[in-house]
């Protein structure tokens, strides 16, 4: 039977400490990232024997551990149990404070039979045991506040150091704003973008909600307009559009025409649509083009996924049809810029617990560039690392232009390049049934025309040189890629 180590300060169910977080210094202008897998077992109350568990989480916070103070961080991760889960999706939060509170401490709930279940435990900081306080994990396991379970855990050193220690990250936090917030200061000429896309596991149903601020070349007042759209596995193509409505400056996100899109939370009614969502992050912030090009538009335009991958539950309806979401993996995205550009295709690929990749390929509208083939921006986070390790190298490669290229077309369209020891191959396709045209205006009010499908096709192979070329992985996905080709 597993033992399990209390201290005297345990009173209760997670949630009734109260938090307090004292500071002892101001946060620096970097966060703190790093994996950490745990191995143990639980005791299930009615159970006569343990089950093995396996934890692997990674750890995200928004400044550098300070070691006289305590440093939250937000935890992602997958919690395996022998015989009853298998959580990809968990998600918590960790306390860091090895000296104010001689404590490393963990909160961790995931699913299980269609209950919630929450994982609470800390790890005791000892001086006279310090390897032992810090690889030893005891826990209760708690379901709507009552206890059923205890366990303890254990931070494998002989397997899991060296990892452990190469996977710490240190990367440059943004001035503060969320990236959710409106970027537009006033500007003319500028269109702003929030847009969200998910499949729906239970019917295969895909959904695009795309919010748009235009301020117009001109200097006229600034407007907000969009539309929802669904693509059903067994139907056609619905949409419908949404604004244009004056644009009201809002603090956070998109709002307008009784339509928003605020952290957490997607909800509106347009037409014959209607939808209540609920967003739950489940990655780090994805940066599709250059850090430096979201916090200075220098760029035409920049892209960011302020959350890699999303879950969404809630109910989105269209016409006589209602979807009952729970847990639909998607994510939202956030684009900033003059306008759209002169050619351009885009795929995000949920590649599950393997990670996910993200796809920008575009030509300039500038006189001059336009004969240019696609600049690729390509981003895949596997494993719990973004390869390339910067998004310049897609674009500009190693040595110049030409490293990742794009053959832009429709139904099909595919990317090729290589970035050190990897090379990769991605065919998308959006077959004509599954998708839908578009069009609109930039802030000039030239005009576009996009060709969106939520239920896109792609296949995905990654390579590693071990000598020659090997495959590391292969995706293949049927209807469940998010894909756009767009064009004057």
């Amino acid at each position: 039977m597993s033992t399990r180590t209390t201290t005297p300060e345990r009173t209760g169910p997670p949630g009734a400490e109260a938090a307090r977080t004292p500071e002892h210094s101001r946060p620096s202008g970097r966060g703190t990232t790093f994996r950490e897998t745990m191995l143990g077992r639980i005791r299930l109350d009615g159970e006569d024997r343990d089950r093995p568990v396996r934890l692997d989480l990674h750890a995200a916070a928004d400044r550098v551990p300070h070691p006289l103070g305590t440093t939250p961080a937000r935890l992602t991760g997958r919690i395996r149990i022998a015989g009853w889960v298998d959580d990809p999706e968990a998600v918590g939060t960790l306390e860091i404070s090895p000296l104010a509170r001689r404590r490393i401490r963990y909160r961790i709930g995931f699913t299980a039979d269609g209950h919630r279940f929450t994982l609470d435990g800390w790890k005791s900081i000892s001086p006279r045991r310090p390897l032992a306080s810090m690889t030893v994990l005891p826990y209760t396991l708690y379901e709507d506040g009552t206890a059923v379970g205890t366990g303890t855990v254990r931070f494998p050193l002989a397997t899991q150091l060296l990892p452990f220690l190469a996977g710490f990250r240190f990367p440059r936090r943004e001035d503060g704003t969320p990236l959710v917030a409106p970027r537009w200061n006033g500007t003319p000429g500028r269109t702003e973008v929030w847009y969200t896309t998910a499949t729906d596991p239970a019917t295969g149903t895909g959904l695009w909600l795309h919010h748009e601020l235009v301020a117009p070349a001109d200097g006229s007042p600034p407007f907000a307009h969009g539309w929802a759209a669904a693509f059903p596995q067994d139907g056609p193509v619905r949409h419908t559009r949404f604004g244009p409505t004056p644009w009201t400056r809002p603090a956070e996100g998109f709002r307008g025409d009784g339509v928003q899109a605020v952290p957490g939370q997607l909800s509106g009614n347009a037409g014959e649509f209607s939808w209540r969502l609920a967003e739950q992050p489940t990655d780090a912030p994805l940066y599709t083009f250059p850090r430096w090009s979201w916090r200075r538009p220098l760029l035409p335009a920049a892209q960011v996924l302020p959350a890699a991958r999303a879950r969404y539950t809630g109910t989105f309806a269209y016409q006589d049809t209602t979807l009952t979401l729970d847990g639909a993996p998607g994510a939202s995205a956030r684009i900033y810029g003059h306008g759209n550009a002169h050619r351009w295709a885009w795929l995000h690929a949920d590649l599950g617990d393997d990670g996910v990749l993200e796809i920008v390929a575009a030509v300039s509208t500038r006189p001059g560039l336009r004969r240019l083939p696609p600049l690729v921006f390509l981003r895949l986070r596997h494993r719990g690392r973004t390869w390339p390790r910067r998004a310049e190298r897609t674009a500009v490669g190693w040595a110049g232009l030409g490293r990742f290229r794009a053959d832009v077309g429709l139904p099909s369209w595919t990317v090729t390049g290589r970035a050190g020891l990897r090379r990769i191959r991605v065919e998308v396709t959006q077959p004509a049934e599954r998708t839908l045209a578009l069009d609109y205006a930039d802030p000039d009010g030239s005009p576009a025309v996009c060709r969106n499908s939520e239920r896109a096709d792609a296949h995905i192979l990654l390579e590693r040189w071990w000598g020659k070329w090997r495959t590391e992985a292969v995706w293949t996905l049927d209807g469940t890629a998010h894909a756009e080709v767009g064009g004057r």
